[in-house]
């Protein structure tokens, strides 16, 4: 149970931790109310232009200073495909278009479920934001260091997808 989970958001009960459904979850004695966490949502795009892939290299953690997909947390109650437009936009200062699910990607032990899209440059103008550090089209034969390892199986579905596989 993380530290911040003390008490409960009802009654302000201390909470305990109980096993619930399989699981060690936070549950207050008083009335009972379980916490559940819920995963993250995140939401990326792969932006191809002359056979090279948009990638930005990170002004924050997770990953500074190391290189990923244009992408970052969708909000409560937003639209995913507009989150990852949304997000290609302040990062890169290009527009786009989404073209289809490449698919979601989670891990085990890792909060935070990622979707990905397949998009298409609509306009704009290429220009770092505050949350990137620089920014570059790169080919898959010859990427910089990777903030999300998770990044590889996610080109892999995509070039199956644009291959027709």
């Amino acid at each position: 149970m993380p530290a911040e989970d003390r008490y409960c958001p009802s009654c302000a009960s201390p909470l305990e931790a109980k096993d619930v459904a399989g699981r060690q979850r936070p549950v207050c004695p008083k009335c009972g109310r379980v916490v559940f966490y819920d995963p993250k949502v995140a939401a990326i795009c792969i932006v191809e232009r002359e056979d090279k892939l948009l990638m930005v290299k990170r002004g924050n953690e997770p990953g500074y200073g190391l290189w990923s997909l244009p992408g970052g947390y969708v909000d409560r109650g937003e639209v995913v495909e507009a989150a990852a437009a949304r997000e290609v936009w302040e990062e890169t200062g290009l527009t786009v278009e989404i073209d289809r699910l490449v698919g979601l990607f989670s891990e085990s032990g890792n909060p935070v479920m990622v979707a990905a899209f397949s998009a298409k440059e609509t306009g704009g103008q290429l220009t770092t934001g505050p949350e990137t550090l620089d920014l570059g089209f790169f080919s898959l034969d010859d990427l910089p260091p990777l903030a999300f390892p998770r990044d590889e199986q996610i080109w892999a579905r995509w070039r199956d997808i644009r291959d027709g596989g």
